[in-house]
């Protein structure tokens, strides 16, 4: 039985990770998003403050190879106690 997904494999897939502002956070996002894209870059990680410091907004774009890949990383970011919001 076929996936069912509208998204096409291969294909760059942009996950966005919120958390608390702490100096470890993107590199603890990028060693998650490491295990299930090897092939990831964490220099090209997009990191935006929020307008307080209090929160940051990390964009990690992915060469997503599989729904299965998408969804086994989508459920490591949401379980690691500093993620808040992954989209």
């Amino acid at each position: 039985m076929a996936e069912e997904t509208l998204i096409e494999f291969p294909c760059d897939f942009p996950v966005k990770v919120m958390g608390a502002a702490r100096a470890d956070f993107a590199q603890a996002v990028a060693g998650v998003v490491l295990r299930h894209a090897p092939d990831f870059d964490p220099a090209r990680m997009e990191m935006r403050p929020s307008k307080a410091g209090n929160w940051l907004s990390l964009t990690c774009t992915v060469r997503a190879v599989s729904k299965a890949q998408l969804d086994a990383l989508y459920r490591d970011l949401t379980g690691h106690p500093w993620v808040k919001i992954v989209l």
